[in-house]
């Protein structure tokens, strides 16, 4: 099985221009936004656009949810695919997705910028920030029973096939996610500071946290700590659980990929008994 990714920032058309890549390259098999998808139809999974919230449609097309991911791998395995074409905002999160799925590695990664114009780019972008819609490389038939209450209308492309003697129709969803119409959210370092030193305090040994901080990286964000612990306690077993829980903590309440843990010892702490 060959994995290819189709990156680009968020906004760019990457769904739009998903059917023609892979129709190109000869890929049956799409992943976008929590769905799996061939050619028209949905063979598994949840869109991300059915959340309320953008972190909760961040951690839907991550595959974060093991119940969704379960039946996605299910549904691969039966399919045996050639080759699937995995949509992601940065070549982190096609790896992610990768990860979770239980796939091989991806083989090619394909920029948005590669496949589209500036001015298509431009276009995708402006239809975003100004009207909130988001593209769906299924017809609205195929998903309009899952998406009641939202609006929704299809998007119908004439492509020209074998040198302009044929003329096939493809259609594609526009919508509107409900998040698009919540503005922009920001997580402040404080609320990431706020999570890994309530994770390091659950940890039996710690015995105070005295410093956190957080540091934005364009892959994701840095935990640096420093600690006080008991005397009495194995320091490297502390530290493991404490890595394990930030790390795991973070993702899973904010979709931030976590890259680095970092915990230094400050202090031992002799208690009175």
């Amino acid at each position: 099985m060959k994995i290819y990714g189709l990156v680009g920032p968020s906004g760019t058309g990457k769904s739009y221009k998903a059917s023609n890549l892979a129709n190109e390259r000869g890929i049956l098999y799409i992943i976008d936004d929590g769905l799996f998808i061939k050619g028209s139809k949905v063979i598994a999974g949840i869109s991300a656009k059915k959340e309320a919230t953008m972190v909760a449609a961040v951690r839907r097309a991550l595959f974060m949810d093991k119940k969704h991911a379960a039946s996605v791998k299910e549904a691969i395995e039966i399919a045996k695919p050639n080759a699937i074409l995995i949509l992601g905002t940065s070549v982190n999160m096609i790896h992610r997705i990768v990860d979770n799925l239980g796939l091989p590695p991806a083989e090619e990664i394909i920029r948005i910028k590669d496949v589209s114009t500036e001015e298509e780019i431009q276009a995708a972008r402006t239809s975003r920030r100004e009207q909130g819609k988001h593209v769906i490389p299924v017809p609205t038939l195929e998903i309009r029973k899952d998406f009641s209450g939202y609006l929704l209308h299809p998007l119908r492309i004439l492509r020209f096939t074998e040198k302009g003697k044929n003329i096939e129709t493809l259609e594609k969803t526009v919508m509107r996610p409900t998040y698009s119409y919540m503005g922009k959210f920001y997580i402040a370092d404080l609320a990431l500071e706020s999570i890994a030193s309530y994770n390091a305090y659950k940890v039996e040994g710690v015995y105070r946290v005295t410093k956190v901080t957080s540091i934005s990286h364009a892959g994701g964000v840095v935990i640096n700590m420093e600690i006080t612990v008991s005397y009495g306690y194995r320091i490297y077993e502390i530290v493991d659980q404490i890595q394990e829980k930030i790390a795991k903590d973070i993702v899973h309440l904010t979709g931030i990929n976590v890259l680095q843990v970092n915990v230094i010892i400050k202090n031992i702490v002799v208690e009175k008994t």
